[in-house]
């Protein structure tokens, strides 16, 4: 007798692969963070602090927190303004 061959596919996508940035749905990942940040507040408001921790932790490690913070950082239209306030003394 020979094995049936079935093809096999994971629940999740494999960390090994990267997703490129183009790739990335942003409405589904804004999506996802905003969800965390509100159970967060809620956790919060509560005072479950072990739970704000959790939390907090999931969203720091999540692919979807890190890509967004990347996404903030890399496209800052701030970044070409300049280095001093114009209001704050310089030593």
């Amino acid at each position: 007798m020979t094995a049936a061959k079935t093809d096999y596919l994971p629940a999740d996508a494999p960390s090994h692969e990267s997703a490129t940035w183009h790739a990335i749905d942003w409405r589904k990942t804004l999506g996802n963070v905003r969800r965390l940040q509100a159970r967060i507040v809620k956790a919060t408001q509560a005072g479950k602090w072990y739970k704000v921790r959790a939390l907090q932790r999931l969203l720091t490690h999540s692919f979807s927190g890190r890509a967004l913070a990347v996404k903030r950082v890399t496209q800052n239209k701030g970044k070409h303004t300049q280095a001093e306030s114009p209001g704050c003394p310089t030593s």
